[in-house]
């Protein structure tokens, strides 16, 4: 029952951030536990005869992992500048205020007062991004990562760049759609986007959360019966000892 209520909030906690820019939708995974064994396979049965099956009763199951899959989410068109989609595997870096860096898939960029760009939050945005100067005009990036800034004075032209990781489910979640990086994601590699199986960037797209809603409300009632079906167990197992006990009686 308590590997069932964990079942339901994980997906409880996808349906609340179907919304939610950049979300990668959590997989909840179990195992079952120790088996007592009342008879081993093998055994001898007396005669010279082998005991074909064993008796073993199992006792439950739990959680072991509640990964994070990294499919493409849907590509939704805004038309703001700043707005840009990661098309294919990467992550956005972010500095986390405390001289530490995360990663981000969240492509809602936004500038502040200095010209920086940032995130929702106000956390500056690194992956090679400039300041932009307050004449600038026009700001174009290319599916590369190429960023021209244009203004009266002139262009200016820098390359942007994302970052990859061995294992991105791995990557330890932090609300804000911030991941920081623990020995089993390894370290981050910085590569251009379209390199090396990074994705490529798509300007005035976001990329939506990837949770299929339909997916997850059957998920929902499956996880919801099995929770009742294993409430009713327990309640029948209690009422067959509770006669067991009253037949001295």
């Amino acid at each position: 029952m308590e590997a069932q209520q964990l079942n339901l909030n994980t997906i409880a906690n996808n349906i609340a951030n179907v919304n939610t820019t950049g979300y990668k939708r959590s997989k909840i995974e179990f195992e079952d536990l120790l088996y007592q064994n009342n008879q081993t396979a093998g055994a001898d049965a007396g005669g010279g005869n082998i005991v074909p099956t064993s008796i073993q009763m199992g006792n439950g199951t739990r959680v072991v992992s509640t990964s994070k899959v990294f499919t493409q989410g849907q590509l939704t068109e805004t038309g703001q500048n700043l707005d840009i989609a990661i098309e294919g595997q990467g992550f956005f870096e972010v500095d986390k205020g405390d001289g530490t860096t995360v990663y981000t898939r969240d492509g809602a960029l936004k500038l502040n007062a200095n010209g920086q760009v940032v995130t929702n939050s106000g956390l500056v945005v690194g992956s090679g991004f400039q300041n932009v100067a307050p004449e600038t005009t026009d700001i174009f990036v290319a599916s590369n990562g190429m960023v021209t800034l244009q203004s009266p004075a002139g262009n200016t032209s820098f390359q942007l760049n994302l970052a990859r990781f061995p294992n991105p489910a791995g990557l330890k979640a932090l609300g804000g759609n911030l991941y920081e990086v623990t020995d089993a994601s390894g370290a981050a590699e910085t590569v251009n986007p379209g390199v090396n199986g990074a994705g490529l960037l798509r300007q005035g797209y976001l990329e939506m959360s990837n949770v299929n809603v339909v997916e997850e409300m059957v998920n929902m009632i499956i996880a919801q019966r099995a929770y009742e079906v294993n409430s009713k167990s327990i309640q029948t197992s209690d009422d067959m000892l509770s006669k067991i006990a009253q037949l001295k009686r």
